[in-house]
């Protein structure tokens, strides 16, 4: 007899409550193909895919769920949340809107929908829904970790105090230390790293003590996970093949990847002594898989991907049996941050992916680079500083492509401002109108990134600031499409001048200006994250190119943009000096050197 929808529907849900997705995705596929328009079949199949790793099958299944059954609550929050996982934020929002119209008391979609306005910069209407979420679930340890985290905004607004931001931040961080310490619950690290305080890197301050505070706390929670999953904290080796390990969602076409990561992977296993006393085990967190990827696969000696739990990563690294493990950066993906609060082997270290100290007690090492501390840098982390020579890493010499025509108006100086928008600070917003002001037929050139209303909301302080300032903003502004590396070449190529970010600066996005022969406007930060473009050029012999303060960098970037000779001159400079950043043997020397002496001492 044969069987029906409704028995393959039933067979599925039981298997994926189970944990057997496998069978539990063939039942439901089963399901549908019977009955096309059974809707809790595809949402129940978005969640195995889901939890199996697959988001991109999880995505087209929750979809079809929505458009079955368009006033389902539940489905629009799952769809939501997997959007707002993937950084689509805009059409995140738009769903989990449409969950609390349909069900205005569902706590979750307040918590999600919390989650996905901070980093569009809607922090307070971000709290209200946390704080709604708390009202309906007082006990739920997420919620109070999220409102804490999203005290900072993600793009400062003018009459915005960012001193009593930060004290906010203190405050509830202070609450939920306090509310969770008298109220010890067993699910309790489960709030680690739903939110990370990812803004406060772009405040130029001090940061180690709160983040000190901040990594105490996620390491108390995640130990007592690590105690009752029976995972304990490993001692070093003596005998074999040293095991370093690197956890990272990057490794892919990625900034992280590209700065770091890469150069460390390449030149390591090439090198003959390497090969005999170490062995590479990297762990892939993110979905993404190019060329990258594949290149990073081959060499490894142990290599694993997948959007999985914290938990399966926690138990597949804990048995590597590692001796060093490294995170390219800590404070921008949640598995990679709960993860490095763990204990998983007996040396572990971070890198300046996230350019900022961790906090975290678990942390022995932050891997920097020399050519971009500041004196006396060693007081601005909690692990011990190792800063490898130069910028501290291998960087290739690639050919890439450039665009040839990227429509921008020839006949007119262009100064490329290529920050994300949360790396423009509202105190910085004079310095381009103070430069617009002085060099009236100039352009700045923007970028619209993600996520877009960032983006707008940077565009729209900005236009406030040159009204007020009485300058044309449509004129002397333009804010392009995000590009693709090969047209934001050719917006370099074509450009005169490139302003690097105030307090957090840009390394990869410098970089690509100094290929493209474009000479750079760079300041002086107080800390690592404001100094990666300064660093680099003081390191190829150009300290000219820095300025030290808000009023030097304006007169920088006015004379050169004025000065058709000088730049000239500058980028016959940059093409000889740029050479001393590629395929510098003396970082990887370095970091060997560093493995063997903390592995085996």
């Amino acid at each position: 007899m044969a069987r029906t929808p409704e028995q393959y529907f039933h067979d599925g849900t039981a298997a994926a409550q189970s944990g057997r997705l496998l069978e539990a995705i063939d039942a439901l596929q089963r399901a549908i193909e019977l009955r096309p328009e059974l809707a809790e079949a595809h949402f129940n199949l978005g969640s195995a895919y889901r939890d199996g790793g697959n988001p991109l099958h999880a995505l087209d299944a929750y979809r079809r769920a929505v458009e079955l059954r368009p006033r389902w609550a539940d489905a629009h929050l799952a769809l939501g949340t997997l959007l707002r996982e993937q950084g689509r934020l805009e059409e995140a929002r738009k769903h989990l809107q449409r969950a609390l119209k349909l069900k205005p008391d569902l706590a979750e979609a307040h918590m999600e929908l919390g989650h996905t306005l901070t980093p569009m910069g809607e922090w307070r209407a971000a709290i209200e829904h946390l704080d709604r979420a708390l009202r309906l679930r007082p006990d739920d340890a997420k919620a109070r970790w999220a409102k804490a985290m999203d005290q900072v905004p993600a793009l400062e607004e003018p009459g915005v105090d960012s001193e009593e931001r930060r004290r906010a931040f203190e405050r509830e961080l202070a609450a939920l230390e306090e509310w969770l310490r008298a109220r010890p619950r067993p699910d309790a690290y489960a709030a680690v790293a739903v939110h990370q305080p990812f803004f406060l890197a772009y405040q130029e301050r001090q940061n180690r003590e709160l983040l000190s505070r901040y990594g105490t706390l996620c390491a108390e929670l995640m130990r007592d996970w690590q105690a009752r999953a029976g995972l304990e904290p490993p001692r070093a080796r003596r005998g074999g093949p040293i095991r370093v390990g690197i956890v990272s969602a990057h490794i892919h076409n990625h900034s992280v990847w590209s700065a770091l990561t890469r150069g460390w992977v390449e030149r390591l296993s090439r090198r003959r002594f390497f090969r005999r006393r170490f062995a590479f085990h990297l762990f892939h967190l993110g979905a993404r898989h190019d060329a990258e990827t594949r290149f990073a696969q081959s060499k490894a000696v142990r290599y694993e991907q997948g959007v999985h739990s914290f938990e399966y990563w926690a138990q597949r690294i804990h048995a590597a049996a590692l001796d060093v493990l490294i995170f390219p950066e800590v404070g921008m993906d949640a598995t990679s941050a709960k993860i490095a609060a763990l204990r998983l082997a007996p040396v572990q270290a971070v890198s300046w992916g996230h350019p900022e100290t961790s906090g975290l007690p678990t942390m022995d090492y932050y891997l920097s680079a020399a050519a971009l501390e500041p004196p006396g840098a060693d007081q601005n982390y909690t692990e011990r500083l190792q800063a490898l020579p130069g910028v501290g890493s291998w960087i290739p010499r690639i050919a890439r492509p450039i665009a040839d025509n990227v429509g921008l108006p020839a006949g007119r100086p262009l100064l490329v401002c290529a920050g994300t928008a949360f790396k423009y600070t509202a105190r910085h917003d004079r310095i381009f109108t103070a430069i617009a002001a002085r060099l009236p037929g100039a352009r700045l050139v923007f970028f619209r990134g993600e996520p877009a209303h960032l983006s707008r909301k940077l565009e729209a302080r900005l236009h406030a600031a040159f009204a007020a300032a009485r300058l044309d903003f449509e004129r002397q502004v333009a804010f392009l499409p995000w590009q693709s590396l090969e047209d934001f070449r050719g917006v370099l190529a074509q450009a005169d001048l490139y302003l690097d970010t105030l307090g957090f600066s840009g390394f990869n996005t410098a970089l690509q200006a100094l290929e493209c022969g474009l000479p750079i406007v760079s300041y002086e930060g107080r800390f690592l994250r404001g100094r990666l473009a300064s660093g680099m050029l003081r390191h190829i012999g150009l300290p000219e190119l820095v300025a030290n303060s808000d009023d030097a960098y304006i007169e920088l970037a006015v004379a050169l943009a004025q000065d058709v000779e000088r730049r000239a001159e500058w980028r016959r400079r940059i093409a000889r000096s740029r050479e001393m950043l590629y395929e510098d043997p003396a970082p990887i020397a370095a970091l060997e050197e560093f493995l063997q002496r903390v592995a085996r001492g």
